[in-house]
């Protein structure tokens, strides 16, 4: 079969970019962003249970955020238009990446999308005018699990590339607690 995309490695158990193969013609371009099984032979077993669409304008933070067991949430996030600074924070007490960050940029122009396990926070802010943002979930929304942590923690030091006069967030996202003080997994 064709390879239609491949899993770029990003030094965190589990976390994945993924970069598909493009077409490009007079007509414009198309690419295959997802295939359950390729998904699964590097994933394991998913169930997606939730789809959701956001779109946001210059300097919108969304994020940190996670679910704790038993709805922990593995993600896919992808760009439909514009782009955005993605953010993934491994919670994972027993990881040798515990406390670190993952960035990278996502953009409809690079096409790039990342997969997120279980036990990573997430946040993203948007670099271009707006942002339309698409994400699959594999645990249903459960407010008593939900989670976040401050996106603006200095002790995390996110190189957020707006600078904090530019940034935009919910009052939810702003009254997060700190990292040192976030429930965390084992």
């Amino acid at each position: 079969m064709e390879t239609r995309f491949s899993f770029k490695p990003t030094g965190f158990s589990g976390l994945a970019l993924c970069v598909p193969k493009i077409h490009s013609d007079e007509r414009g371009r198309s690419f295959e962003s997802y295939r359950s099984a390729d998904f699964e032979a590097r994933f394991g077993k998913l169930d997606w249970f939730q789809e959701y669409i956001s779109e946001s304008k210059r300097g919108v933070i969304r994020g940190l955020h996670y679910q704790v067991p038993p709805f922990a949430q593995p993600k896919w996030i992808a760009v439909l238009r514009g782009s955005i600074f993605d953010v993934a924070l491994d919670l994972r007490k027993s990881s040798a990446t515990f406390g670190r960050i993952f960035t990278t940029e996502l953009s409809m122009e690079n096409a790039v999308s990342l997969f997120i396990p279980p036990g990573f926070a997430h946040a993203f802010q948007v670099t271009s005018e707006s942002a339309l943002t698409f994400y699959k979930l594999g645990a249903p929304y459960a407010p008593e699990c939900e989670r976040g942590i401050f996106a603006g923690d200095p002790a995390l030091a996110i190189p957020w590339p707006l600078p904090e006069k530019e940034w935009i967030l919910s009052a939810k996202d702003r009254n997060h607690p700190v990292f040192s003080k976030a429930e965390t997994f084992s």
